[in-house]
């Protein structure tokens, strides 16, 4: 059985916005949320892009069911894993048996900003392996040193751990990336649907949810959601690997002249046609995710939870 979950954009909106959409998501239909974890927005005109640690922190008191996980947290540079492995266990110590923590090989746009060298994919791979061995090591509530090729940790002990750990889904948009997760992590955690991303993750032995990601823009008004998808979210049209290496929103906002409101017509479901929004999620079911978490671009959030209540979810 297909769960469907919404999508909280730290891009797009403050924290105080945020918590009252996990709200919105809590108490209706939606089975889980996945919340972004950025330093910067993609394109100034999204406008937000707050700590999502503090916001996790808010969401667990504000909500009483709702499973929620990073989407995606990455560990490797901006931020070191010692202190993701902290503000995990805190926000599972909080969100007792509701927090997963979703990692993956990351952004240039989010982990340039101390400095470091953006390192190729296959280095931020092995970085990342390093990465989850500290995490999973430390969750083990030991004082642990660790002297690694990209990592260093003297003496560190957890003393706030959740009586449940959390699963590590990881991020995957190629296939070297999909069997990294098929071996290092507990689900996978994908933007397309692709079925064969899915079959290497699972040839590398993985197992546990498959988490899929789509962004739609729903309004009654088809024109003004192409509109503001295209002003929003034109980066869907970035092609090949432009949105992982361009380190500033401006480099992004000069790459997505190119992509016109027709791209976005034909990249992203707009307007209100229940079909068509449903075809899309069924997409990713027939692809192989158990899971699809649905990004809803704009702030008219509480129409567009009422609108897959009523029209999408009865399909599922």
């Amino acid at each position: 059985m297909t769960e469907i979950g919404h999508k909280l954009i730290c891009e797009e909106h403050g924290p105080n916005d945020l918590v009252e959409y996990a709200q919105l998501a809590d108490d209706s239909a939606f089975e889980f949320a996945m919340i972004s974890d950025h330093f910067h927005p993609w394109l100034a005109s999204q406008g937000e892009s707050p700590l999502v640690w503090n916001v996790i922190g808010a969401i667990a008191q504000a909500t009483d069911d709702l499973r929620l996980g990073t989407g995606i947290t990455c560990p490797i540079i901006r931020v070191h894993p010692a202190i993701v492995a902290q503000a995990a266990a805190t926000a599972a110590t909080m969100l007792p048996g509701r927090f997963f923590l979703g990692v993956g090989a990351g952004e240039q746009l989010n982990e340039h900003v101390l400095g470091h060298r953006w390192p190729e994919h296959a280095v931020r791979l092995e970085m990342l392996a390093e990465a989850i061995e500290i995490i999973r090591t430390l969750w083990e509530g030991e004082t642990t040193s660790f002297h690694g090729e990209y990592y260093t940790v003297e003496n560190a002990r957890l003393f706030t751990l959740p009586d449940e750990l959390p699963p590590i889904p990881i991020a995957a948009d190629g296939p070297n990336a999909a069997r990294f997760a098929g071996e290092f992590g507990d689900g996978f955690v994908g933007v397309s649907p692709d079925p064969e991303l899915l079959e290497t993750f699972k040839e590398a032995g993985g197992d546990g949810p498959r988490y899929g990601e789509i962004t739609v823009c729903y309004d009654e008004d088809e024109a003004r959601a192409v509109e503001r998808a295209h002003e929003i979210w034109a980066i869907e049209g970035l092609p090949g690997e432009l949105m992982w290496e361009l380190p500033t929103p401006v480099h992004l906002e000069q790459a997505t002249q190119a992509v016109s409101e027709d791209d976005i017509r034909e990249l992203i479901v707009c307007g209100d046609d229940p079909d068509e929004h449903v075809d899309a999620l069924e997409e990713y079911v027939d692809a192989g995710y158990d899971r699809v978490v649905v990004h809803q671009i704009g702030s008219n959030q509480a129409e567009f939870v009422e609108f897959y209540e009523e029209n999408v979810f009865p399909s599922f």
